[in-house]
């Protein structure tokens, strides 16, 4: 039976990249999408990846990996429609509980995937979130089994943050700022790849 699965929310239009697709951007030669997905392929777990029915160029970075691809029709609503559609294929598997690894943070490793799952299964009951050595909460969540309900029962583009009211969310320390590192403008991948080695 399938212990905690990860969704990859990639149904957005990248609107900030003036005309670029943020998750099709090269890191070591590979999309950042497919990288992202073979981090969390390496954990071992049930995986999913949200898209739009159309995005045939995120799709094709996919291809040949071993993972459920979710169409999401009404995509234009926001981060919500992913996660919902997460939440019913998680639940369709019968995962305890589903991380939500945003698929444009490249410094996510599959290492601290897996240390956020071991976390979280010493508490299963409660959701988790990773962040920086200042305990700036970040991604990527875990939200347990408890929670699928009002997963699906988010909208808008707000995705869980509203969740973590009424649930708080034990923190877990990752490493330097990778738990914030999200790529999104142009501006943001040209100040992380110059900071790269």
């Amino acid at each position: 039976m399938p212990g905690c699965a990860i969704v990859l929310p990639a149904a957005g239009a990248s609107a900030r990249m003036g005309g670029a697709d943020k998750l099709l951007q090269l890191v070591d030669d590979v999309p950042l999408l497919r990288l992202v997905a073979l981090r969390a392929l390496q954990t071992g777990a049930d995986l999913a990846v949200t898209l739009r029915p159309d995005d045939t160029a995120r799709k094709q970075a996919l291809a040949g990996l071993e993972l459920e691809i979710v169409p999401v029709p009404n995509a234009a609503e926001g981060m919500a429609a992913s996660l919902r559609a997460g939440a019913v294929w998680a639940e369709g598997i019968g995962a305890t509980a589903l991380m939500i690894a945003l698929p444009d943070m490249p410094e996510i490793t599959a290492k601290d995937m897996s240390a956020l799952m071991a976390a979280q299964a010493q508490m299963p009951e409660h959701p988790l979130r990773a962040c920086t050595p200042a305990q700036v909460p970040g991604h990527p969540v875990i939200l347990p089994q408890a929670c699928f309900a009002q997963i699906k029962a988010l909208c808008g583009d707000a995705g869980a943050r509203n969740m973590f009211k009424s649930h708080p969310p034990r923190l877990h320390q990752l490493e330097d700022e990778r738990a914030l590192v999200d790529l999104d403008t142009p501006e943001a991948w040209a100040r992380w790849r110059a900071s790269r080695p």
